[in-house]
């Protein structure tokens, strides 16, 4: 089936996608309250753990971080959904949860949230792809570019920058100041510098509490552990062989939330820690869904789940080879596919 019918075939199918959602959408206090204890109680532990293990042997303490990076991860999507103003019943309260998980996340909680709501309106439109998202190139966009902007995209595309480098220099660096202005954006900057200043001065005094070592090595490495994890989730949701980017003219909201996101299908305790964002179809179809009901939506409603490009974990590691988006062929490309396709081209 070709692009053009599938995806008219697709907005047929889920033209009454808004009535599927709507009982999925309603936050539950009850649910929300346990995932704040299970995802807040087991970090702040295993924080202590790791703080104490500094005395025994640093590969405990990194070990111990690993797993708790992933517990990092669920607090995040907590702050994720207050963002998206679904966690919880009350705008006031989502905003008080949202501004609390900041401090353990360092994403300072309102212009996180501006810039990645600005991602769901316009996920794999074309000209606004680097906003919220991975920055990704079309071949024509790649083949016009200079050798030395060649050059930088390639180095930028390279798992250590892309998964590692990247990931530092978006905490450290990107959200300490607003990189992304928007339409009325003024309240925004003025939360994100106060929301720096409360996550600094929570450091600042929990260092000068425990020591600067200790603190900073146990809270550094957590936080840019779950950046490692949170960019390669961001990867494997929109990176994908067949996925959905457009030019805004001939962009469909629906057909980009479904095609244009994986269903990354992982290890239950995985899901469980990663608090369901693999279910990202769903999630990009309605982010009022909370992330305690993605799975309920997904499992209720299969039409849902038709049309979705399903990743496994060891499947998901073929994609870090996609570089480039071909208009042509509607897909993501290799460096090796696009030379391949240039020699064939000027033969």
């Amino acid at each position: 089936m070709d692009n053009i019918k599938l995806n008219n075939e697709i907005k047929e199918a889920l033209k009454n996608w808004k009535e599927i959602v709507r009982k999925y959408q309603i936050p539950s206090t009850k649910r929300a309250i346990g995932q704040i204890l299970n995802s807040f109680l087991p970090y702040i532990a295993l924080w202590v753990l790791m703080y104490y293990s500094l005395n025994w042997s640093i590969f405990i303490t990194i070990g111990l971080g690993i797993i708790n990076a992933f517990f990092l991860v669920r607090i995040f999507i907590i702050q994720h959904d207050c963002g998206h103003q679904s966690f919880m019943k009350s705008k006031r309260w989502n905003n008080i949860v949202g501004y609390v998980c900041s401090v353990f996340s360092a994403l300072p909680y309102k212009y996180w949230a501006r810039v990645h709501n600005f991602h769901h309106a316009q996920s794999g439109v074309l000209e606004t792809i680097d906003i919220g998202d991975i920055p990704t190139l079309t071949v024509n966009e790649y083949r016009n570019l200079s050798k030395w902007g060649k050059f930088k995209y390639r180095v930028w595309r390279t798992p250590i920058i892309t998964f590692v480098i990247a990931p530092i220099y978006y905490i450290g660096l990107s959200n300490r100041w607003p990189v992304f202005r928007f339409k009325n954006w003024k309240k925004e900057v003025v939360n994100q510098v106060k929301n720096n200043i409360l996550i600094i001065g929570v450091y600042a005094l929990l260092a000068y509490l425990l020591g600067w070592k200790q603190f900073l090595f146990v809270q550094l490495f957590l936080v840019f552990t779950f950046g490692i994890i949170a960019f390669w989730f961001f990867y494997i949701q929109h990176q994908h062989e067949h996925s959905y980017k457009q030019w805004k003219d001939n962009w469909n909201y629906v057909v980009s939330a479904v095609r244009g996101s994986t269903y990354y299908k992982l290890p239950k305790v995985i899901q469980w820690m990663t608090g369901n964002i693999g279910i990202h179809h769903i999630h990009h179809l309605s982010s009022l869904i909370p992330n305690y009901n993605l799975e309920k939506c997904m499992r209720e409603n299969t039409i849902l789940n038709k049309y979705v490009t399903v990743v496994t974990f060891w499947q998901s590691f073929k994609l870090i080879s996609h570089k480039l988006w071909d208009e042509e062929r509607q897909r993501m490309i290799s460096f090796a596919e696009y030379y391949k396709i240039e020699r064939l081209r000027l033969a």
